[in-house]
């Protein structure tokens, strides 16, 4: 090789080299600077965002570190939002609850989807089987609505349906409908059932509140969290937790979470669903260009897969073909009997009358 041909082949090298630099400077100035994703999470997802496996996939994706700070999903519409990046309620409803209070319209995302379900001991189970108002088909359990609000109503016993060493009247603890979603979605269930199946309105409220009151009128202290309540209904007894309305996903995330545990507390545990349910659809919102960022992170796919596999979130069509994989007895693979939530205002006003 010549002086003059290794001279241009120097420059040519050269200024690739340029080329390669210049490309790279652009691409890191397109990149995201990393960021902390804060905001207000129901407790029910507390899960997802502690996980490793997910925390270090975004963080490497997308440039995003998880924060949150627990909340009820009302309440965290409430609270100060300076500093926040996003909200993450586990309702549709909450969403429109935030646009009247604020005047915002914001970016948000259905994220997550979960039913609301029915948890028990076997004790209660048989009990209300032999009364027909718990029914098995293909190994799934459905609790009846109809039938259990009129027993409520009626304000029959445990010892009424020959559980006497139970005490209190036939009730179905929840969180406070005020504060926490799945008390919320738990309230418009029973109202739609006093008002023979059909969503309330607000021409129906005059009608439900008697019974509603009557209902509720037997309820005692009411956590805010549905994950606190879960765990508390893991913790005690029938005699303190009989049933409680909470979500799907927690039974499934608790059997991965914790394999060991929930070997020996398997056979103790009912997974009930009622007839009809409602769907908890666990809505992103967006308060600014982070909480943006964040709410693509959560849609990538191998957050919603790992989402499903490891929390019991369902995210897609394939968990209707992967319900055995959580060693729970009892998961349905498609949720049928769906009942609609009432709107937001209807809800907001019946519950005001309730506290």
């Amino acid at each position: 090789m010549n002086s003059k041909t290794i001279k241009y082949f120097g420059a040519a090298l050269l200024f690739l080299t340029l080329v390669l630099i210049a490309s790279l400077q652009g691409f890191k100035k397109n990149q995201p600077a990393p960021a902390v994703l804060k905001g207000y999470l129901g407790g029910e997802k507390i899960g997802i965002f502690e996980d490793p496996e997910i925390r270090n996939y975004i963080r490497k994706q997308y440039k995003l570190t998880l924060n949150y700070q627990k909340s009820g999903s009302y309440d965290m519409v409430r609270e100060s939002h300076e500093g926040k990046n996003y909200l993450f309620p586990a309702s549709q409803g909450v969403l429109e609850y935030y646009r009247k209070l604020s005047g915002k319209n914001p970016q948000n995302e259905i994220i997550y989807n979960t039913p609301l379900v029915i948890y028990t001991r076997p004790l209660i189970a048989s009990a209300l089987s032999k009364k027909n108002i718990v029914t098995e088909q293909d190994g799934i359990k459905y609790l009846h609505m109809d039938a259990l609000v009129q027993l409520m109503l009626e304000e029959k016993t445990w010892a009424d349906i020959g559980l006497g060493q139970l005490y209190g009247s036939i009730s179905v603890d929840s969180t406070d409908p005020a504060s926490s979603n799945s008390g919320n979605m738990f309230a418009a269930l029973l109202a739609n059932t006093i008002n023979n199946g059909k969503p309330v309105s607000s021409g129906d409220i005059a009608k439900v509140l008697p019974g509603m009151k009557k209902i509720y009128s037997k309820f005692g202290f009411m956590e805010t969290s549905s994950a606190d309540m879960f765990h508390q209904f893991l913790k005690k007894g029938v005699g303190a937790y009989p049933m409680i309305a909470a979500y799907e996903n927690q039974l499934l995330e608790f059997a991965v979470s914790e394999p060991e545990i929930w070997q020996s507390l398997k056979d103790e545990i009912v997974l009930l669903y009622p007839v009809p349910t409602m769907w908890s659809s666990h809505v992103y919102i967006a308060l600014d260009d982070t909480g943006q960022r964040g709410m693509k992170a959560l849609l990538d796919p191998k957050v919603q897969e790992l989402s499903w596999q490891k929390h019991g979130f369902r995210t897609g069509a394939h968990a209707a073909q992967e319900t055995q994989r959580f060693n729970v007895n009892g998961v349905a693979k498609e949720i049928i009997s769906v009942t609609e939530v009432p709107d937001e205002s209807v809800l907001e006003k019946m519950i005001a009358e309730l506290r």
